[in-house]
């Protein structure tokens, strides 16, 4: 199975919608509370302050609405079986 990273904050409306879309496909992701700082992340994401991030198999995918896009595109789903 893919490995999914997700760094958010509790309250962050998009953390939540990108985490009910992974949710909804029955995959297993890790998440990153970045509350207390943001470094790692923003170093990982390429300059990217805003949350959610997410990276599928060390690739960095996006936000929210990156994800939403790619699962649209159909092209989430390969993402996910690439390394399943």
């Amino acid at each position: 199975m893919a490995e999914i990273e997700i760094y958010t904050t509790p309250t962050c409306p998009y953390c939540i919608r990108a985490k009910a879309l992974l949710d909804k496909k029955g995959v297993a992701y890790r998440e990153i509370d970045v509350s207390a700082g943001r470094d790692v992340m923003t170093k990982r994401a390429g300059g990217r302050t805003s949350v959610p991030q997410i990276f599928i198999n060390g690739e960095h995918i996006g936000g929210c609405d990156d994800l939403h896009e790619l699962d649209a595109a159909g092209d989430l789903a390969a993402k996910l079986a690439a390394c399943a």
